[in-house]
Formats: structure tokens, C-alpha cells, sequence
């Protein structure tokens, strides 16, 4: 293989209502996020994260009613819940190369910047029944 999957980078859970899930982290867990908020506009979403160990947890609110996040909602009867898996690899473009050459269906061929600056490509979830994201942290 020209990549190699390091490990799972986070777990990304799409929620309603993003101030009420931090509340609950920091009342039942004493978690508080690892890093400020993050608006990614072009993909209409906020982000908090919460480091454990090396994997993060991502909860992600939407900016908008029509948002990936909103929509992904709506079609789960209106309620938070899982929304993808981040695998972070060693090398973001021999990954999609490689995925491209096996036929794996991608919804993105090149990497674009996510939240935290880390590069970013997702898998569809017509190659695995899962919505899965590539990651390759940047720093």
C-alpha cells in the first residue's frame, strides 16, 4: 500500500444543539473542549472537539438549516447521533491515488482543509456503508 492508516484520528457525532452537548460534557464528564470552537464556512458547520487519549471526539453543529449537519438530522428522525469515523493516515494524496486506482467511490478526490487546519477526504458510504473520513494532521 503507498498509505498507511495510523489510527482512529475522532469520531464525529452531529448534534442539535452544540452549546447544550458541551454542557453535558463538562457537567457529567468534566471534559472541557481541547481547543476554541471552529466555524468551517464552506461546509456549514462548527466544530468542538474533546481529546481522549490519541482519538477525539468532534461534535459537530450546524450553521445553517440546510447544512450537511441539519440534513444529516432531519433524516435521523431529528435526533444528534454518529455522522462519521476519521481514520488518520501518513499520506492524504498517496491514499486517495491509491482508493482512486482500486475503484473505492470517494466524495472527495483531492484533500481539503477541515477544522484545525488538517487535511481532509471522505470515503462515500457506498464503499463501506459508513460515512468515513481520511485525516492527515498537518503540524
Amino acid at each position: 500500500m503507498a498509505f498507511k492508516v495510523l489510527c482512529v484520528d475522532h469520531v464525529g457525532v452531529a448534534v442539535k444543539d452544540l452549546e447544550a452537548i458541551k454542557k453535558a460534557m463538562k457537567d457529567i464528564f468534566d471534559l472541557d473542549p481541547t481547543s476554541p470552537d471552529e466555524t468551517v464556512e464552506d461546509q456549514h458547520v462548527t466544530t468542538s472537539f474533546y481529546k481522549l487519549s490519541e482519538t477525539e471526539l468532534e461534535f459537530l453543529g450546524s450553521t445553517t438549516p440546510d447544512g450537511p449537519i441539519a440534513r444529516y438530522i432531519d433524516k435521523n428522525g431529528g435526533h444528534s447521533g454518529y455522522q462519521h469515523i476519521a481514520l488518520r493516515v501518513d499520506n492524504i494524496e498517496n491514499a486517495l491515488k491509491e482508493l482512486q486506482e482500486k475503484g473505492v467511490p470517494l466524495i472527495d478526490k483531492k484533500p481539503r482543509i477541515g477544522a484545525g487546519g488538517c487535511h481532509i477526504a471522505f470515503l462515500h458510504p457506498k464503499a463501506t456503508g459508513l460515512l468515513i473520513e481520511l485525516t492527515q494532521r498537518m503540524n
